[in-house]
C-alpha cells in the first residue's frame, strides 16, 4: 500500500513539476543567466515552506501518517563539503538542464535523451558510495 501511496505522490510531483515548467531547461536556463525570476520563485516558496513545515513538526511533536515519530538528524557542519558538493551539483544541473527531480519527469514526457542523464547520474552516486570513505569531507 505504501508504495502506491509514494507512486501517486510521485506522480503528482512530475505533472506539479511540468506544469510549473519547473522541469524546462529553458526556465533553468533563463534563472542560471539570472533573467527571471520564475525558479528562485519556486524554490523560494519551496524553501519557506520547507521551514515552516519542519519547525511545526518539531515544535507539535506530528507523527507520520502511520503514527511514528519524526526526528532529524543533526548534521555536521562544515564549509568546504557544502562548497564542493554545491558547486559539483550546479556544475551537473548546469550542464543536464535538470536536477534530479526533473530528471524522471522530463523522462516521463518523452525526452529520451534524459536517460543518458539518469543513468549517469546513477553511476556517479555508484562512484561516490566506492569512494566515500576516501574523499575529504
Amino acid at each position: 500500500m505504501r508504495t502506491l501511496i509514494y507512486l501517486f505522490i510521485g506522480i503528482l510531483f512530475g505533472i506539479t513539476m511540468f506544469k510549473s515548467e519547473a522541469a524546462s531547461w529553458f526556465r533553468i536556463y533563463e534563472m542560471f543567466h539570472f533573467q527571471s525570476f520564475h525558479m528562485y520563485g519556486i524554490m523560494g516558496s519551496a524553501l519557506g515552506l520547507g521551514i515552516i513545515l519542519v519547525q511545526s513538526i518539531k515544535k507539535f511533536n506530528i507523527k507520520s501518517f502511520y503514527g511514528e515519530k519524526i526526528e532529524f538528524q543533526t548534521k555536521e557542519k562544515g564549509f568546504k563539503r557544502y562548497m564542493f558538493g554545491g558547486i559539483l551539483f550546479g556544475l551537473g544541473w548546469a550542464l543536464a538542464g535538470a536536477c534530479p527531480g526533473p530528471i524522471y519527469t522530463l523522462i516521463g514526457v518523452g525526452s529520451l535523451p534524459m536517460l543518458v542523464v539518469l543513468v549517469s547520474a546513477i553511476f556517479g552516486t555508484f562512484l561516490y558510495g566506492l569512494f566515500k570513505d576516501k574523499l575529504p569531507h
